[in-house]
């Protein structure tokens, strides 16, 4: 159905008491973002810490509410309960009913990784002959479907093993994406690891959908099996990725491949040396403003 947005633009301090305030006047969903986003003064928050929230100087709340509620109404009502309130910080925005999954999925185009493997939506057919290797995806509510450059990255640099009859640990797995591309390209197992019960659920979903499903077993970290594999990556971030690296090398057999990523340009050299300890013939590759490094568990 369509919506009524209201947009708020406050300073940090002011967040708390904005918020509580759109809750109480029946707000169905409030959103977040940075006031400055898309100019020069943009903050990029990319890696809280633990029980942080980290927030901009400046934010603009968007608020839905039903269609035909009352402006004036909230206005006034708003202006009550924020004394501070200035007129030209609050807007409103016709919102128009669309089908949301369907507008995601009309963005989301099949796209080539390396010389042979290929993403492809779950809403295209992929072409019958050829000589790719094509993986289906709904990423569903996990990250990962391609389009970030650090998905991209080891999309890449797994399409250039050797993965005939490998097994390999995919740390971070989000949708599933790393590990049944490893399938799909020749990997005979697959172990997927990750914090959040919706990303299993979702790298389970896409390996049904993708035949693969009973190559690839799913875990939360706690719960994953200590067994090395031959072949081990891990796209999460560079906070984690310092801190999980003696698991990560134990997780790994003598000599295999590695790579990791979800390291922002200007965290690698830390990493690189952090990494040394366990992993040999380091390497470093860039998109955009990311990073991978591989190279191979030392024997």
């Amino acid at each position: 159905m369509p919506f009524l947005e209201l947009s708020l633009i406050v300073r940090l301090e002011h967040q708390p008491g904005a918020e509580e305030a759109l809750e109480d006047l029946g707000a169905l969903s409030i959103t977040l973002r940075d006031a400055d986003a898309e100019t020069p003064d943009e903050q990029a928050i990319f890696e809280p810490g633990v029980g942080e929230l980290p927030l901009w100087p400046t934010i603009t709340l968007n608020a839905l509410f039903e269609e035909g509620a009352d402006r004036r109404g909230l206005s006034a009502a708003l202006g009550e309960l924020l004394p501070w309130l200035e007129p030209d910080q609050l807007s409103f925005t016709d919102v128009a009913d669309q089908n949301w999954e369907r507008a995601w999925m009309d963005q989301f185009k099949p796209m080539p990784f390396g010389r042979r493997l290929w993403i492809y939506p779950w809403n295209i057919e992929p072409p019958s002959d050829g000589d790719i290797v094509v993986v289906r995806l709904d990423p569903g509510l996990a990250f990962g479907s391609g389009t970030h450059p650090t998905t991209a990255l080891c999309l890449e640099w797994l399409d250039g093993l050797e993965l005939s009859g490998k097994t390999v640990t995919d740390y971070g797995c989000g949708s599933g994406i790393l590990a049944i591309a490893a399938l799909k390209l020749g990997a005979i197992s697959a172990v997927g690891v990750d914090n959040d019960p919706q990303a299993l659920t979702a790298s389970a979903d896409n390996a049904e959908r993708n035949g693969v499903d009973s190559q690839l077993a799913v875990f939360l970290p706690q719960d994953v099996e200590a067994a090395a594999a031959d072949i081990f990556i891990a796209n999460i971030l560079a906070g984690p990725l310092s801190e999980l690296a003696p698991t990560f090398a134990a997780a790994a057999k003598p000599g295999a491949p590695f790579a990791i990523s979800g390291i922002l340009a200007g965290q690698q050299d830390e990493l690189l040396q952090r990494y040394a300890e366990w992993f040999e013939d380091l390497r470093v590759d860039t998109r955009e403003d990311w990073v991978r490094i591989s190279g191979r568990r030392r024997r």
